[in-house]
């Protein structure tokens, strides 16, 4: 599947500040765009966040709309922020394709709603779990070297720093199905590490975990989605598969994942009883250890 191109952020608030000032002067696309040589999509595209300009390209825009050196150290400003790396650039390379978008969306989102029906969210693997599941998913299949698998398995720890130690911490809601609980990936000690690191998490205030019991159906067929809210964009929901990743940015589609995940929220366990539920389980691993002569660990 093609990777569809998407706006990061920091792109969007460009383009909408550079289309804010073309509005003002009552111009079309194209009527900027033919005395700058350029089609109208690229403008389009500019305006959209799907493509980064140019310094050169920010300072005709504007003085295209008649901007004076505020103006154009302002978006100039914008555009910095927008060609800026994070720290995931280093990892780049490891990155399935569309990832670096996901990551860029994450660090800016306000809220994340995720709905993991096959393994836990990634957001709260512990690092043991987490490499074991990257290994066994993605060896036989994809052929993925070693180094990727390091790589992706710091990525996601990095990405933790931000949902638990930040000052301003990511508001993550996630529902996902009891059977993960008893799902082993690793063996005894790595669950049980696991079990214990998500009843942690389940006190956050911040962190919403919901549990859908094993004595329910699945209320939605649907594979894992992750549905981004931001404090000054619409909405957008990220999908992966084997094949690729592609991001959902209309609205009336976004709105279907995001009844989706009311319902989903309506037919889990309340917190409370969901967390009961993790402690459970941890108390299962812990027992499967003692068996296993693996007391201590």
């Amino acid at each position: 599947m093609p990777e569809k191109d998407t706006a990061t952020p920091r792109r969007r608030r460009l383009g909408q500040q550079l289309r804010r000032l073309r509005e003002v002067t009552g111009m079309t696309g194209a009527k900027v765009a033919k005395p700058l040589g350029w089609s109208a999509a690229k403008v389009s595209r500019i305006e959209n966040g799907l493509t980064l300009p140019s310094e050169d390209d920010v300072a005709a825009l504007v003085a295209a709309y008649g901007g004076d050196d505020p103006v154009l150290s302002q978006m100039m400003r914008l555009r910095r922020d927008a060609a800026q790396k994070g720290w995931w650039g280093l990892f780049s390379e490891s990155f399935p394709p569309g990832f670096a978008a996901f990551l860029e969306l994450e660090a800016e989102a306000e809220e994340l709603r995720n709905w993991e029906p096959m393994v836990l969210p990634g957001l709260l693997q512990t690092e043991d779990y987490a490499r074991v599941l990257m290994s066994n998913l993605s060896q036989p299949i994809l052929q993925a070297p070693k180094t990727w698998l390091q790589d992706r398995v710091e990525v996601r720890v990095r990405r933790q720093q931000t949902l638990f130690h930040s000052s301003k911490p990511l508001r993550f809601r996630v529902v996902f199905e009891e059977s993960l609980l008893s799902r082993d990936v690793g063996g005894p000690v790595v669950m049980r590490n696991q079990m214990e690191s998500l009843a942690v998490a389940s006190e956050l205030d911040h962190i919403d975990i919901r549990i859908i019991s094993k004595s329910k159906l699945l209320p939605v067929t649907t594979g894992p989605f992750v549905h981004f809210t931001f404090p000054d964009f619409p909405d957008l929901v990220y999908l992966e598969d084997l094949e690729g990743s592609r991001f959902v940015e209309d609205p009336e589609e976004v709105f279907v994942y995001e009844r989706a995940f009311d319902h989903l929220v309506g037919v889990a366990l309340e917190p409370v009883a969901s967390r009961q539920l993790i402690k459970d389980a941890a108390a299962y691993w812990q027992g499967m250890m003692q068996q296993n002569g693996n007391v201590g660990q």
